[in-house]
Formats: structure tokens, sequence, C-alpha cells
């Protein structure tokens, strides 16, 4: 961005001047710094600019916007953006719609018309072959004709999808997500952070981070989730900031510490008020009812969940009905249950292990509320979903719903008298929680070991004794990374890298790179 801000300061002739300063202001806005848009935008005013240009300016303007305001605001500017380029760049007008998609999954329910009046302006476009056209295909068909429709598109996309094309982040990871495709969310994420990191492109690496460590909190990796979140912080860049709070609340959640998740999840709902993100307020609704149903709070999680799902949100929808059907048939309400249910049967239709598991566990979940009706045959059938759930999430690498499905086939069990069967399915859950350092639902597990008979101490993971950037620089350390490596990953000089150093080998009482590795395994 630099030497092309130098190059058209350079340049004699006025339309060489005009194209440089563009690609410039393209360039400031990849690097994460869209403050320095306006100077330029005030200096390619000034040049000579065919109609081309003139849209394309239009196009990063409203680019520059939506970094700075990626929700309801940005809709307009981006749409508007794309109806200059349908006759001049029809490649340019898709991502540009696509970029509108992304700001109307942002804004949500406060701007319920959104994404509807996105797929509308970009179903007149021819179809793009390229990446960012075929997941604008796929967007258009889950807003028009719903989920199902858009899988086969979405799963094309996602399997086309090369580190070049890792400007489609957004599309890409909720694409893998709202499939259930875990390993691709882990690859794309992975990729994302890996060519931002190369490149320098802060503006995606400011979301590709909290992307991958949502990622890693559904693999149960949550260590590793709060360190890239850590890392997040350290980029300083605005546009990632309601993806690490969306990020932040999620892993909260699952920590289970009440009163802190809920004050988190109180900012982010005014943080989606003021700031048109009705995406964020879907997911404190989700974060919520997953953490009163790790608390055994299920009337509240219900609350919660019926009022995430007063609105479709992509992604999120999946997380409330699977949040929902637990809560709803704790509570005993078999038409909320029923309903969530149905909608999960159709996640199914994507044939992912992950969205397999969710329907096998809300077929057992109603079998079992069916069981305490009278109805035998579910009862027969209900533990078969349970195991077939925690089969398909454990062959989908989605650890924390796996320990989820043994926790709540070892209640089953131990409300039938099965006592024996019941803690070696709670037994794995509970350590599985405290592993991952789930506090609420590893009490839960622990409680249910305890009505078993079996003698069960509270155990908690240690508190880390480094901060989680020192537990960052660590593990890189460890890893065989250089100080002039680390700090370039994490945009800090080596000589912080270092001073960060000396502080972990004091807290861990050690003297030297090479017994890093053993003190942090407690070896």
């Amino acid at each position: 961005a630099s030497f092309l801000e130098r190059a058209a300061a350079l340049s004699p002739d006025r339309f060489d001047r005009a194209r440089r300063v563009l690609a410039a202001y393209d360039a400031q806005l990849a690097a994460g710094a869209p403050a320095r848009v306006p100077a330029l935008l005030a200096a390619a005013a000034l040049e000579p600019l065919d109609r081309l240009q003139q849209a394309d300016a239009s196009r990063l303007r409203a680019r520059a916007s939506s970094l700075a305001n990626p929700g309801l605001r940005a809709i307009p500017p981006l749409l508007a953006a794309a109806d200059r380029l349908r006759e001049l760049d029809p490649v340019a007008a898709r991502e540009t719609y696509l970029a509108a998609f992304g700001a109307a999954s942002w804004a949500g329910r406060l701007d319920a018309g959104g994404l509807r009046r996105a797929a509308e302006a970009a179903q007149g476009l021819p179809p793009g072959e390229e990446t960012a056209g075929v997941f604008l295909r796929a967007l258009v068909a889950w807003t028009v004709d719903g989920p199902v429709k858009a899988f086969p598109l979405m799963g094309r996309a996602l399997r086309a999808v090369t580190d070049e094309d890792l400007a489609v982040l957004w599309p890409a990871a909720n694409a893998a997500v709202e499939l259930g495709d875990l390993a691709a969310w882990l690859d794309v994420t992975e990729r994302a952070v890996r060519f931002a990191r190369t490149t320098g492109a802060l503006s995606i690496l400011s979301t590709a981070l909290p992307f991958r460590a949502a990622s890693m909190g559904y693999a149960g990796r949550f260590p590793e989730a709060w360190d890239l979140l850590a890392e997040g912080a350290n980029t300083e860049d605005v546009t990632g900031a309601a993806t690490r709070m969306a990020t932040t609340g999620l892993l909260s959640a699952y920590r289970g510490r009440e009163r802190p998740a809920l004050d988190l999840f109180e900012s982010m709902e005014r943080e989606g008020e003021q700031r048109g993100l009705g995406r964020l307020i879907a997911m404190a609704t989700c974060a919520r009812a997953v953490l009163h149903n790790g608390l055994g709070n299920y009337p509240l999680a219900m609350e919660a969940a019926l009022r995430g799902l007063e609105y479709q949100d992509l992604v999120v929808h999946h997380w409330l009905c699977h949040e929902l059907v637990e809560a709803a048939t704790r509570v005993g309400d078999r038409a909320a249950a029923a309903r969530a249910r149905e909608r999960l049967a159709d996640w199914s239709r994507a044939g992912t292990p992950w969205a397999l598991g969710a329907h096998a566990l809300a077929d057992a979940l109603a079998g079992e509320q069916g069981q305490e009706q009278g109805q035998g045959q579910e009862q027969e059938q209900a533990e078969d979903r349970f195991r077939a759930a925690v089969d398909h999430f454990g062959r989908g690498g989605v650890g924390v719903l796996e320990a989820r499905a043994r926790l709540l086939h070892g209640e089953w069990l131990r409300r039938r008298g099965r006592r024996a069967e019941a803690r070696t399915e709670l037994r794995t859950a509970y350590e599985a929680f405290v592993a991952m350092g789930t506090e609420a639902f590893a009490e839960r597990a622990r409680r249910e070991l305890l009505a078993t008979g079996e003698t069960v101490r509270r155990r908690t993971v240690d508190a880390p004794a480094l901060t989680p950037q020192e537990t960052q620089i660590a593990r890189l350390v460890v890893a065989g990374h250089s100080n002039a490596e680390i700090g370039a990953q994490l945009f800090i000089s080596p000589r912080t890298v270092e001073w960060h150093l000396r502080k972990v080998f004091a807290r861990l009482g050690i003297a030297s790179r090479r017994e890093l590795d053993g003190a942090l395994s407690g070896g």
C-alpha cells in the first residue's frame, strides 16, 4: 500500500496516477487500515476517472464503511456499489453483492429484510463460476429457497476454495458451519490465518483468528481457542472486534462461570443494538442457552433459545435448535422440542457428522420424553439414537458435543436404574469436560456421577500461571520458532518477545528455552 501511494505521487500521467491511487486504497483496506481511505479518496477525486474507476471507487468506499460498521449501515452503500458495477465488471459486482450479504447477515434481526433485498438484487446477475460467484448463488438459494436447497452449492464452493480465494473467508467459514462440516471449518480458518500472517492482511487476520477460535472450541480445544483470541486482540484492528466478541461469548458460555458470562452477554446485546449488529444479539442468546443448559437452568435456556429463533440467522439457528431440544425436553414442552427436532432433521440432509449427530440426539431426547409419556416404542429407539449421536460427533471431531451427548446418555441411563452403564458414560464425559475447562458441564456430570453412587472429588483445570499472550509465545517457542518469527506472527518486536520470555522463565522456574516444553506439560 505504501509503495503504491508513493508510485501514484510520482506518476506524471494522470490516468496512471488515478489507477495507482485506487490500487493503494484497495491495499490499505486489505492491510486493515481503513483510516487511510479518506485521504486517498480525496486524492482520487482530483484525478480523471473513467466509469469503471468511478464504480470501483464507490465499491472501495463502501468496503471501507463496512469495515468500520459491518452491519445495518453497510448494506445500502454495498448494494449501490454492486449495482454500479453490474454492467461494467460482473465479477467485481458479484464480490460486492457477496459483501452486502455479509453486512445483511451481521444486521440480522435488526433488518429482517436485508438478506432478501441482497438476494433479489443479485439474482439478475449472470451466474459466475469463480468461488465468490458460487458462494453468492448459495446464499441467494439459502435466502429464497431455504437452507436445504443451498447445501449442494455451499459444499461445491467450499471444495473449490484455494489459498488465493481466502478473501472470501466469511462465506467459506459460514458455509462450513451451516453444513456442519467441522473439518472444513478448521481447514479454511487455518489457511486463512496462515495467508493473512504471510501477506500482512490484517483485515482478514482480525476476523480469521476468532473464526478459528470458535472452530477450536467446538473441537474441544479450548486452551488453543483462548490463545487465538488473545492474539486477535493484539492485531488492534476494529474490523474483527464484533466477531471476537461473539466467539468470546460462546467460549465463555462453555466455560460456565455464570456472573462474568452474563455480564459479557449483556455487553454483546448492547453493542449489537448500538452498532446495528443483530447477529451479535443472536450469538448472545445462543451463548445464554449454552450457559444455562450447562448450569441446569433449563427454563432460562429454553427462553434464550426461543428468543434467538425469532429470526433465522445463518449458522446460529442450528446451534439454537440444538440447545432448544435439550432445554425443552427437560422443561417438558414437547411442542417446542418437536419443532426444533424437525429443523434438525432438515439439517441432517447436509449429511455431515455434526448435522447427523444433532438430529440423532434430538431423536434420542424426544424418545426419552416419549417414554415418560408411556410410549414404549420410542423408549426402545432412544438408546440407539444416543449412541448414534456420540458416534457421529466423534467421527466429526466435534469434541464438546460428543461429551455433551455422553452426559445426556448417562443421565438417561441413570434415571432408568442402569447405574453401572451410566457411570461409564458420565465418567468419560466428566473427564472430557474437566480437560476442556468447561466447568458448568463438568459439575453437572459430577453431580450425576454422585447420584449413581460413585465418589467423585471436584476437579478443576489449574489456573494458568501465564497470561494468554505469554502462553502463546511459550507454545510458539516449543514449536521451534525464533523470536523474530514469533514477533512477525504476533505483530510485536523480537525485543518484546524476549521480554515476555524472561517473565515466562521466572514464573515457571526455568532458565532456558530447552526446559520450556517440560514445564508447560508438567513434566
